[in-house]
């Protein structure tokens, strides 16, 4: 196991800056996913760790040592791409020896650690198929034994289940989640999916534009996030937002006056010079209820659109106003259109300013546990 340690890292092709003073400390034995959208640097920074890619700015540091200029096969790092990147013309048994016969190790060794990873990997009944005899969940897991084989201190995962379909996709997050659990190295995973980082990583890093837009937990992430951008992109559906002004600041938090006529005190930290001004409120879909708990609830009447159905749960989409809104339905049957009154807590509301940034909540949101 190693920590991995990047202080004011950047990343620059010609006059293009891609990464900007990342500053990021990932500890010994935790599984970190990278998330944000196509452009956000997740991926080069990735590659950046696992020496793929020279480092422009900054020090990159790997169990204490400065790995700048040291080549990507002396870092010690497995790595595991969205390609599985396996030598088509040789067994799985091949494949997994591939790391230890470049290392030179002795063969009662190799024979040793092949049964081992394969056992892990539940694939030792494959040993000796060739790529093209394995189904893509199968070979994913040679190629993750592959990257075993060497022992790493630390795992890079590049998008390692793109190429899978959504069964296979379920499946081989539980064999690496599994798999960090039973080894405990140090993990870092890169995903378009917010949902595969909200399953399996201890500790998520949102890129936007080559910035760390937020690090926490998944559940920090989405309970708390420090931006409108990190609301958006953490959860599904997505949060809703709703346009609005505040009319006053005070020590309970702040009144909001909506787009759609609903005034709603959030308790925020509040901030005197933001009357006046625009603000976005924030509300998870699963965050509604069909009606107020109390007299603070804000009340939402939505026209709905569309009822979608997905079995343990409904959603509902339709709009407030001029603003588009997704609810998490009630237990009750729900028809196709209409109208629907729903309400949601001031203390599980967010609010937003004009530059995207959260204020700070006052105390936990009343569905916090």
């Amino acid at each position: 196991m190693a920590d991995v340690r990047l202080q004011s890292v950047r990343k620059v092709y010609g006059t293009i800056e891609v990464l900007r003073n990342i500053d990021l400390k990932i500890d010994h034995g935790e599984f970190v996913a990278f998330v944000g959208p196509s452009g956000s640097g997740k991926s080069t920074l990735l590659r950046m760790i696992g020496g793929l890619e020279p480092i422009s700015g900054g020090r990159l540091l790997i169990d204490n040592e400065l790995v700048n200029d040291i080549d990507a096969a002396d870092r010690n790092i497995g790595m595991v791409f969205q390609s599985y990147a396996l030598y088509p013309h040789m067994t799985v048994r091949e494949n997994l020896a591939f790391p230890l016969r470049m290392a030179k190790a002795a063969r009662g060794e190799i024979a040793t650690r092949i049964g081992e990873t394969a056992s892990l990997l539940q694939v030792d009944h494959l040993l000796d198929r060739k790529p093209r005899q394995l189904s893509g969940g199968q070979r994913q897991r040679v190629a993750i034994g592959r990257a075993i084989m060497r022992e790493p201190k630390v795992f890079l995962f590049d998008e390692p289940l793109s190429n899978l379909d959504t069964e296979l996709r379920v499946q081989m997050r539980v064999q690496i989640a599994k798999l960090h659990k039973q080894l405990g190295n140090t993990m870092i995973y890169v995903t378009h999916d917010q949902v595969e980082a909200m399953t399996m990583a201890d500790k998520i890093v949102v890129l936007k534009d080559g910035n760390i837009e937020q690090v926490g937990s998944p559940h920090d992430l989405y309970h708390n996030p420090a931006s409108r951008f990190v609301a958006g992109f953490i959860g599904s559906p997505k949060m809703n937002f709703l346009g609005g002004e505040v009319e006053a600041a005070h020590q309970g938090g702040m009144d909001v006056r909506l787009q759609t006529g609903t005034s709603v005190c959030v308790p925020v930290q509040p901030d005197k010079e933001l009357v006046g001004k625009a603000i976005t409120l924030g509300i998870r879909p699963d965050d509604f209820s069909a009606s107020s708990q109390t007299q603070q609830d804000i009340a939402i009447e939505l026209d709905v659109d569309f009822v979608e159905h997905l079995g343990s749960v409904t959603y509902i989409y339709g709009n407030a106003g001029n603003e588009a809104v997704v609810a998490k339905a009630p237990k009750e049957p729900l028809k196709r259109a209409g109208k629907l009154r729903l309400a949601a807590a001031p203390a599980d509301c967010h609010l937003f300013m004009s530059n995207g940034r959260a204020l700070r909540r006052l105390h936990a949101p009343a569905n916090w546990s």
